[in-house]
């Protein structure tokens, strides 16, 4: 608004300086008047796109999703993904693959999940029980895996039965386990 009123006052100026007529006061205030007449028209016409005739069953859906919280619209989206197919896929997604392979591939995708599904990639490490006498090789080896400091370290093995870590890769987590066992300490892979 304030571009338009300073580019109304530009004009007026302008229109002032070139002026050859009596009543400059008058060709000014005309003037303002054909902008504020153009700014309105131009307002007005975002008004008349958005005035366009609108399904009301359409309106009543959108009203209802306007009233919705955060969480409801994520677990609306989460319904409507299962409920419609839709996968998930990073932005860019649909652009980036072709329209006619998009079946295909998710035909071969779910073929690979059945697999997948039955073989678990990622466990989480939990710190059972170990012996009296390797407790502090035990607290060095936390400290060094987790990244606590010595006194932490010495509370998370005091308080075992402890989760360690999750999300650990297979080799990982085995190589972790089989270390725990040389150092005296029980640990499982869940």
């Amino acid at each position: 608004m304030s571009v338009s009123c300073r580019y109304a006052a530009q004009c007026c100026a302008r229109q002032l300086r070139t002026s050859s007529t009596t009543t400059p006061l008058r060709a000014s205030s005309s003037l303002f008047q054909q902008q504020q007449q153009r700014v309105t028209r131009r307002y007005n016409s975002t008004d008349a796109a958005a005035a366009a005739p609108i399904n009301p069953k359409i309106s009543a859906i959108v009203d209802q999703i306007s009233q919705l919280t955060l969480l409801e619209t994520a677990d609306l989206v989460s319904n409507l993904k299962t409920r419609l197919n839709i996968p998930d896929l990073p932005v860019g997604g649909f652009a980036a693959a072709p329209a006619a392979a998009a079946p295909a591939a998710a035909a071969a995708e779910e073929e690979e999940a059945a697999p997948a599904a039955a073989e678990k990639t990622l466990f989480t490490l939990k710190l059972q029980s170990f012996e009296a006498t390797a407790k502090p090789k035990v607290i060095k080896e936390i400290k060094n895996l987790l990244g606590l400091s010595l006194v932490d370290s010495k509370k998370f093995v005091e308080s075992a039965p402890k989760q360690m870590k999750e999300s650990v890769p297979k080799e990982d987590a085995e190589k972790i386990v089989a270390t725990m066992k040389d150092l005296g300490a029980v640990v499982t892979m869940e």
